[in-house]
């Protein structure tokens, strides 16, 4: 939704998105907005306890059906099995999407590792279109003033004019750019402890490519799954900034990341979004 300073301010039933790439900060400063007004829509969460809690609960009962003691309870229905997903635990749909490379190492086949990206990409699109819906129940049923949508770090991948569409008529798009040093910071987590991730379908081919031929190796099936994630990140960072940019350019705000060291409470948060809108507003 693009608008002026002042009519940002003066509206009364405010609704944002933070984009931006996961780890620079979007729920931190989620944070700093008052519970008691502010209704958190977690994008990750939704497509954790929503469009993938089925596919998720299956992974784990396949592999837990492979021990000898658990699959006896779990076929006379003596114990079930939940996961405990929250906004501050994610680890489950992590767990899901998984890595390419050897069985060994936990990887997945390349068959099996598409099938869950593909998954992923549509959950996550359906979370996004949710969004509207969410906004009006926050109002309607919980008496929430405002919304905050916290998107997930691969919303960029998802080329989709339907759902920004409805992202950019329903809520102010912010986008927290990451400059070098947090950008090398996010490399550096990454290195340390590689995490599945999603990655657009082109982009992955291409690299995928790249590894095998680098590695000399002539499968996808040989690859050592961590090594594969902290040789790719660097090059998904790269590739993801502009992508961002894009959707921040067309449809909301653009804030630098050293800039949320100003926020500390609802009145610099909102203080910040205007002085991004006005930015832009101005050209600069």
């Amino acid at each position: 939704m693009l608008m002026t300073r002042e009519q940002f301010l003066a509206w009364p039933r405010k609704a944002i998105t933070l984009l931006g790439m996961s780890g620079v900060g979007k729920t931190t400063l989620a944070n700093t907005l008052p519970k008691s007004h502010w209704f958190h829509y977690s994008g990750d969460y939704r497509i954790g306890t929503k469009y993938l809690e089925e596919h998720i609960l299956d992974n784990i009962k396949q592999q837990a059906m492979q021990v000898g003691f658990l699959r006896k309870l779990l076929r006379n229905d003596s114990i079930y099995i939940a996961s405990n997903i929250s906004v501050h635990n994610l680890e489950p749909i992590s767990t899901f999407l998984g890595k390419v490379g050897r069985a060994e190492a936990e990887g997945l086949t390349l068959q099996e590792f598409r099938r869950r990206q593909n998954l992923h990409r549509d959950a996550e699109r359906d979370a996004m279109n949710d969004v509207a819906r969410f906004i009006q129940k926050a109002h309607d049923i919980y008496g929430y003033d405002h919304f905050l949508n916290d998107a997930g770090g691969s919303i960029c991948e998802i080329d989709d004019a339907g759902m920004w569409n409805t992202l950019a008529d329903h809520t102010v798009i912010l986008y927290l750019r990451a400059g070098e040093e947090m950008e090398q910071e996010l490399i550096r987590r990454a290195i340390a402890n590689p995490k599945p991730l999603y990655y657009s379908r082109d982009f992955f081919d291409r690299r995928l490519v790249e590894y095998l031929q680098r590695e000399g190796l002539s499968a996808p099936e040989q690859i050592e799954p961590d090594r594969f994630v902290q040789w790719i990140f660097p090059e998904l960072v790269k590739h993801r900034r502009p992508l961002y940019q894009r959707y921040a350019d067309r449809y909301g705000y653009t804030v630098d990341v050293h800039e949320l060291g100003r926020v500390s409470d609802e009145i610099s948060f909102l203080e910040m979004v205007a002085d991004a809108i006005d930015r832009k507003g101005r050209g600069s």
